[in-house]
C-alpha cells in the first residue's frame, strides 16, 4: 500500500498530538514528542498549549524550575527542550553533530587548543558550573584555569562538547535572552558511569533497548531514530537526518543498528519510509482542528520534504532565507497562514481563501492563545514583526478580540 501524502499528515498530526488535544503531565508529553524547539522561550509553551488539554504554564514552569524538563542545544544544534532523562542520549546520539561544530570552527583553532584540550576542561567547566553561571563568569574561570585569555571560540567549543544546560529563571517564559548555564543534572552521574542508565520501553515508544555506553553515538543515534519514527513517522532516512543534523554516514549505520525492527512502507512517489510498528496512521480523512502554531514548531522542521505540513508553495512565505520560521496557521491539518499578537488580539495572514468554519476555529483558537499570553507576553514574537511587510497574503484578519 502507498501512502499519500495526506495520510502522512495525518499521521504526523496523530503522533505530534495535533489531531485533538491530550490530557498528559507535560514531561509526558515532552517525552512523547521527542523534544520541543525552544529557540525562542515562548515556543514550548505554545508547542505544549495546542496540544495538550487544560494545559498550565506554571506546570512547564515547574518542570523546568526542577530540571524534569531541560533545554540545551541538541538536534540541529538548536535549542531543543527535552525531559532531563533523555538529554544524555540525545548530546551522544548528537555527539559528531556538535564536536564538529565546536572543535571545527576557525575560532576554536585559532586559540591553539586541540580536541583534547577541550575534552580536558570539560570537568574542571562543569565543576565551576555545579550552579548557574553566566558566560562572563564562565569565560574569566577558564582564563584563571589557563593562565591567559582565551578568545570566544573556546566557550563556543565548550558549550557544544560539555553536558550544559540553561538554568531556568523567573522570566515570563521560564528563560531570558541572555542564557544562565548550569551543568546537567546527568553530567556528573554521565562522567561517573561506564554505561547510561535504561530507559523504560513503555516510556520511549516500544522500543526495548539496553543503555548505551557513553562514546557509542551510532547506539545512541539509532535510539534517537527509533524516537523519532514514533513521534514523526513514517518518514525518510534523509527526513531524519534533516531533524537531527546528521550526516547520511552517521544516519546509514544507526538505521542499520534498527534493521529488522522497523516497518517499510512506500511514500508518495515511491519514496522508501519507515516506521516503527503499531504506530497511529489515521486515515487521510481523520478530522484536523486548526491551530496556532509557535515558531520554529518541530512539525514544521522534522523532514527534509516538508509538503505533508506546508504546501511548496507556502514555505518561502513562512521560512525566511535567515531561517526564521514564523507562527504559522494550520487549517485541515495544512499551513494556511501565519499569525501575530497585535493590540490584544491576533492578526491572522491566509494565504488562501478560507471557508467560514475555518475561520470560526481559527476564532476560537486565537481566544485561547490571548488566555495563554495575556499578562505574560502580550506581544509574543513581537520582534520579528518586520516580517509582515514582506508577506503576501489572500485575506488578513483580526481574530481573537474581546
Amino acid at each position: 500500500m502507498r501512502l499519500s501524502l495526506r495520510r502522512l499528515n495525518r499521521a504526523t498530526l496523530a503522533r505530534q498530538l495535533l489531531l485533538e488535544r491530550h490530557p498528559l503531565p507535560v514531561t509526558d508529553a515532552v517525552r512523547r514528542l521527542v523534544a520541543l524547539q525552544a529557540q525562542e522561550p515562548a515556543s514550548p509553551y505554545l508547542a505544549l498549549w495546542n496540544r495538550l488539554r487544560g494545559f498550565r504554564p506554571d506546570d512547564l514552569a515547574d518542570a523546568f524550575r526542577d530540571y524534569a524538563v531541560v533545554k540545551a542545544p541538541l538536534m540541529r544544534i538548536t535549542l531543543h527542550a527535552v525531559a532531563a532523562e533523555d538529554r544524555a542520549e540525545f548530546h551522544r546520539a548528537m555527539t559528531p553533530t556538535l564536536r564538529a561544530a565546536g572543535l571545527n570552527d576557525r575560532r576554536f583553532r585559532d586559540s591553539g587548543l586541540s580536541d583534547a584540550d577541550a575534552d580536558a576542561l570539560v570537568p574542571h567547566l562543569l565543576a565551576f558550573a555545579v550552579r548557574p553561571r553566566r558566560r562572563a563568569e564562565i569565560e574569566a574561570a577558564l582564563t584563571e584555569h589557563l593562565g591567559r585569555e582565551q578568545p570566544p571560540g573556546v566557550w563556543r567549543a565548550l558549550r557544544s562538547v560539555a553536558p550544559l544546560v540553561h538554568a531556568a529563571s523567573d522570566e515570563p517564559w521560564s528563560f531570558g535572552r541572555t542564557p544562565v548555564f548550569v551543568a546537567a543534572p546527568d553530567a556528573h552521574e554521565a562522567a561517573s558511569s561506564p554505561r547510561g542508565d535504561a530507559v523504560d520501553a513503555a516510556a520511549t515508544g516500544g522500543e526495548p533497548r539496553e543503555a548505551a555506553a557513553p562514546d557509542d553515538a551510532t547506539a545512541a543515534a539509532a535510539r534517537l531514530a527509533w524516537r523519532y519514527l514514533a513521534a514523526f513517522g513514517p518518514a525518510t532516512k534523509q527526513d531524519f537526518a534533516q531533524f537531527a543534523l546528521l550526516r547520511q554516514s552517521e544516519v546509514g549505520p544507526a538505521f542499520a543498528v534498527l534493521a529488522g525492527r522497523l516497518v517499510v512502507r512506500e511514500g508518495p512517489g515511491g519514496a522508501r519510509l519507515y516506521d516503527v510498528p503499531d504506530a497511529p496512521l489515521p486515515e487521510d480523512d481523520a478530522p484536523a482542528p486548526p491551530r496556532l502554531l509557535g515558531m520554529w514548531d518541530n512539525v514544521l522542521l522534522a523532514y527534509k520534504d516538508r509538503a505533508r505540513v506546508i504546501p511548496p508553495a507556502y514555505r518561502p512565505r513562512v521560512i525566511r532565507r535567515n531561517g526564521d520560521v514564523l507562527p504559522t496557521v494550520l487549517v485541515d491539518g495544512h499551513v494556511a497562514g501565519v499569525w501575530r499578537a497585535v493590540d490584544g488580539a491576533v492578526e491572522v495572514t491566509a494565504f488562501e481563501k478560507l471557508s467560514d468554519d475555518a475561520w470560526d476555529g481559527i476564532e476560537r483558537e486565537a481566544r485561547g492563545l490571548l488566555a495563554l499570553i495575556a499578562g505574560r507576553d502580550d506581544a509574543v514574537y513581537g520582534r520579528y514583526g518586520h516580517w509582515w511587510s514582506r508577506i503576501e497574503g489572500a485575506r488578513v484578519r483580526v481574530v481573537g478580540r474581546a
